[in-house]
């Protein structure tokens, strides 16, 4: 089915995919890719205290279509370049078996779900959605924060599950859902019409994200006590005690902390969203091929 077929769904929300610009989430150095050239951008600081950029742009020709991604990553020390030719081989590899079957991402809140699968989406050729921006668009634009608050949390379970209802009729989505969307089974029921993909990131490392950012858009973060880390780490520590047995339901689980491990990282922050996006490809190739059990891990 189309994804324009809504039945009834305003998806507005969705994103079409673009062919791949900067790569998200890196830091000084970018690439967007032409036939037959690539250009490289290089962004230099030239003072530590101002910080002004340069940017350089160099074209390199490329021929790059049958490389193989074993050989890319023959060492722990990946270049972006490296991780964009990883990317489309691990793309074109699962591909046969997906067979157009959507993507659905799910994890803790601030897990990166969005952040990874619009690159997911961009690299498969799919759309991203995310499941709470639909059910706010049916809740007539109100943020998650406002329909806890005044329609309380029952209300926006059942738009939930009737968003991942409608969005299971789809073909060819990357889904960001909500991080409790793994608690009730009727979502299972239409998640497993595709792909789940379970991001599971340390505790620590999710407060420390949360924290920095503030809790305004996390409704179940409000009421704890405390400084801002200690707030976050207490309720996602509850939070996932409630969560951890749902979220390993998913077809494939992808641990940042072995990832961080096998790329030789000493901590998980150090990962970048295409670290994390690639694993997650590759976790879906494992579970297609039917390689793992209840779920592929790295």
């Amino acid at each position: 089915m189309s994804v324009k077929a809504g039945h009834g769904l305003q998806l507005s929300a969705v994103v079409q995919h673009e062919k791949i610009g900067r790569r998200p989430g890196a830091g000084r150095l970018g690439m967007s890719r032409e036939p037959q050239r690539i250009r490289v951008f290089v962004s230099t600081r030239l003072s530590s205290t101002m910080m002004r950029r340069r940017t350089t742009a160099l074209e390199v020709s490329s021929s790059y279509d049958n490389v193989s991604a074993s050989i890319l990553e023959s060492g722990h020390v990946r270049s972006p370049l490296d991780e964009e030719l990883i990317l489309k081989n691990r793309s074109q590899e699962i591909q046969p078996y997906l067979n157009g079957r959507c993507i659905y991402l799910v994890g803790m809140m601030g897990s990166g779900k969005t952040t990874v699968g619009k690159i997911m989406s961009q690299v498969l050729g799919y759309s991203f959605c995310d499941s709470d921006t639909l059910v706010e668009e049916e809740v007539g634009g109100n943020s998650v924060a406002d329909i806890f608050k005044h329609h309380g949390e029952p209300f926006f379970r059942n738009k939930e599950t009737e968003v991942l209802r409608k969005l299971s009729l789809m073909r060819q989505l990357v889904i960001s859902t909500g991080g409790g969307a793994v608690i009730r089974p009727i979502n299972w029921k239409y998640m497993h019409k595709g792909v789940s993909i379970w991001l599971d990131v340390p505790l620590e490392a999710l407060a420390r994200r949360i924290a920095a950012v503030g809790t305004d858009s996390r409704p179940l973060l409000h009421y704890e006590a405390g400084d801002p880390y200690s707030r976050a780490f207490m309720r996602l520590s509850a939070i996932f005690d409630e969560r951890g047995e749902s979220y390993a339901n998913a077809n494939a689980r992808v641990s940042l902390k072995n990832i961080a491990i096998k790329l030789g990282k000493r901590d998980v922050s150090e990962l970048s969203p295409t670290d994390i996006a690639i694993e997650a490809l590759e976790q879906i190739d494992n579970f297609l091929k039917g390689e793992g059990d209840s779920y592929a891990e790295c």
